[in-house]
């Protein structure tokens, strides 16, 4: 007897609208004897995440804030996934975008608050996105695997920034620490409730709903998908698939390098270490489980900021290390990948031959 798997021909409705769900209620099973592990009641912790990231304003703020750049990041990572590209390099992406909007914040001179927000959004736009066009070219042109390209790529970004915050652009009145100097107040997003709250989620929702009518009501949006889904079918229609592939990546790379920017305008108010907490690797979660959906990524990136949300309250609460939210996220995306799995095949036991 041998196991084999074989694909489906047909699934039920109700099975791939399950599948995702039951996936998430295993991984919370799982995650479950991790808090027990570690003498954590898990009803009790699961509570306290909603409770705390939704139960209050100061909570909804800031899951919203967390949120913001989960979408830019995951709206650029999913673009890239449309075409069958792996960007794998959103989190440096981020700092090129903040270094982008944090260069014409501090050097440009500019004292109009429209002004300055929109040359610090463009400025982000084309740092992320020249920076991930590298990776465009690189696979266009000589086929060099972007997955490499773009994960070798943070490093560089993260250690350039690195670089300046520790050198020729630190505070000088900062007691020594990695930052810049604060932004002025006209390269501030605005902020509301007397939260940390602020504008960036706006521009946020309205990214997202500029990708789903340029993915679903576009030609071009639907020559991203032939070239992804056949290279040699859309070769043969005409399509530029090398311009193709750089445009997406620069697109990619733009968008992850606008959550760059929602930061440092809207939340930090300068550039520093550590701008990122691991946003453009969380993007890859959020992009699959979306289904690279414009729309879904929205949901999922709220999903998200309550869980890292929750997981901050965790470590005050039960000394729980971040480890654990990060280790919940890949429980998440492994059992949600073994349901599309089974959507697609089913395991079948078969007799093996004998031979004599």
């Amino acid at each position: 007897m041998k196991l084999i798997t074989e694909k489906r021909e047909l699934t039920s409705k109700l099975f791939r609208f399950l599948a995702p769900i039951v996936s998430i209620l295993v991984a919370l099973f799982v995650a479950g004897f991790l808090l027990l592990a570690a003498e954590v009641n898990p009803a009790q912790a699961y509570l306290e995440i909603v409770q705390e990231s939704l139960g209050s304003m100061y909570g909804l703020s800031e899951t919203l804030v967390k949120t913001t750049p989960l979408i830019f990041a995951s709206l650029g990572v999913s673009l890239a996934f449309r075409m069958q590209i792996w960007n794998i390099g959103a989190e440096g992406q981020i700092y090129m975008g903040a270094c982008g909007a944090t260069a014409v914040a501090l050097f440009s001179g500019i004292e109009s608050h429209s002004l300055m927000i929109t040359s610090m959004f463009l400025a982000a736009f084309l740092f992320g996105g020249l920076w991930a066009g590298v990776a465009g070219v690189l696979r266009a042109r000589w086929r060099v695997n972007e997955v490499i390209v773009t994960l070798l790529m943070n490093y560089i970004a993260i250690l350039g920034v690195d670089y300046l915050i520790y050198g020729p652009w630190k505070d000088p009145k900062g007691f020594n620490f990695p930052l810049t100097a604060q932004f002025s107040d006209a390269a501030r997003l605005t902020e509301f409730f007397d939260t940390r709250f602020h504008s960036g989620f706006f521009l946020a929702l309205f990214c997202a709903l500029l990708m789903y009518l340029f993915m679903e009501r576009t030609v071009w949006g639907y020559e991203i998908k032939v070239i992804g889904s056949n290279p040699k079918a859309a070769r043969y229609a005409g399509m530029r698939t090398g311009l193709a592939i750089f445009a997406v990546l620069f697109l990619s790379g733009a968008m992850a390098g606008i959550a760059g920017f929602s930061e440092v305008a809207g939340l930090q108010h300068r550039l520093q270490h550590g701008i990122s907490p691991g946003y453009g690797y969380t993007a890859i979660i959020i992009a699959w489980l979306a289904k690279r959906s414009a729309i879904g990524v929205v949901i999922v990136s709220f999903l998200m900021g309550v869980l890292l949300v929750g997981g901050d309250s965790l470590q005050l609460s039960w000394q729980l290390p971040v480890a654990f939210v990060y280790a919940f996220q890949g429980l998440i995306l492994f059992f949600l990948l073994a349901s599309d799995f089974f959507v697609h095949n089913r395991l079948k036991l078969v007799r093996g031959e004998h031979h004599a």
